[in-house]
């Protein structure tokens, strides 16, 4: 396989459809719909290339962890749920 440009779309055999994040002549990156990232071995990588890179490739979304205090209000309305319950 050849290094691709960032935002390509490929079809991997075993994770399905993805974007390119990154690739180089070491290594691929790829973001998958289902499988989340996964980093390949560009010269050993196996895809199919689907779609060309976008003019302007897309923004990665990033979780948040939840805050210390989104954590404990959760586990209070859960203790509150399971007191009225009971």
């Amino acid at each position: 396989m050849q290094v691709m440009q960032e935002g390509q779309t490929i079809k991997h055999g075993v994770y399905g459809l993805g974007i390119v994040t990154a690739s180089d002549a070491e290594r691929t990156s790829v973001d998958f719909d289902d499988h989340g990232p996964k980093l390949f071995v560009t010269s050993i990588m196996t895809a199919e290339l689907i779609g060309e890179a976008p003019a302007t490739p897309p923004k990665t979304k990033r979780r948040r962890k939840a805050s210390t205090a989104a954590k404990a209000a959760k586990a209070a309305k859960k203790a509150a749920a399971a007191a009225t319950r009971s």
